[in-house]
C-alpha cells in the first residue's frame, strides 16, 4: 500500500524485506529517503538506522520509520538514532504521503544547494527502499 501511495505521488520506490538487503541496496544506490520498519525479519530497524547514520556515504539520507509500534519509547529511540520522522501505523493516507515527500524534498533542496556550491547539477528521484 505504501508503494502504491508513493507512486501516485510521483515517487519511485524500491522495496526490500530484510535489513541485509536494505544495507546492500543503500550502498549501491543514491536514495533521497529510506523508510524502515522497526521489526525486520533478520534485525532491528534501529540497528539499520544506526548503521546508516554512522556511514559517511549514507548519513545525510533521511530515514523515516513507519511502524506499528506506537510506543513513545520506540518513537523517541528512532529519533535519537537520527531518524527524520517516525510515522505510526495505522496512518492517515494524506499525512503519510505529505510527511514522506516533505522529507525527500528537504533532502533535494539541501542537495541542490550543495550542488550549486560545487558546480554540479544532479537530479534525484524519491526512492524508498
Amino acid at each position: 500500500m505504501m508503494t502504491f501511495l508513493l507512486a501516485r505521488a510521483g515517487c519511485e520506490t524500491e522495496v526490500v524485506t530484510t535489513g541485509a538487503k536494505a544495507i546492500r541496496m543503500a550502498q549501491e544506490g543514491d536514495f533521497d529517503l529510506i523508510t524502515l520498519d522497526v521489526d525486520l525479519p533478520d534485525t532491528s530497524g534501529y540497528e539499520i538506522c544506526r548503521y546508516f547514520k554512522e556511514n559517511p556515504f549514507l548519513s545525510d539520507t533521511p530515514i523515516v520509520f513507519v511502524s506499528g509500534r506506537p510506543c513513545e519509547q520506540d518513537v523517541q529511540r528512532g529519533l535519537e538514532l537520527g531518524a527524520a520522522d517516525y510515522i505510526e501505523k495505522p496512518f492517515e493516507i494524506n499525512d503519510f504521503v505529505f510527511r514522506i515527500t516533505s522529507q525527500a524534498k528537504t533532502k533535494n533542496c539541501l542537495s541542490n544547494i550543495f550542488d550549486e556550491n560545487t558546480d554540479t547539477n544532479t537530479q534525484r528521484l524519491c526512492n524508498t527502499p
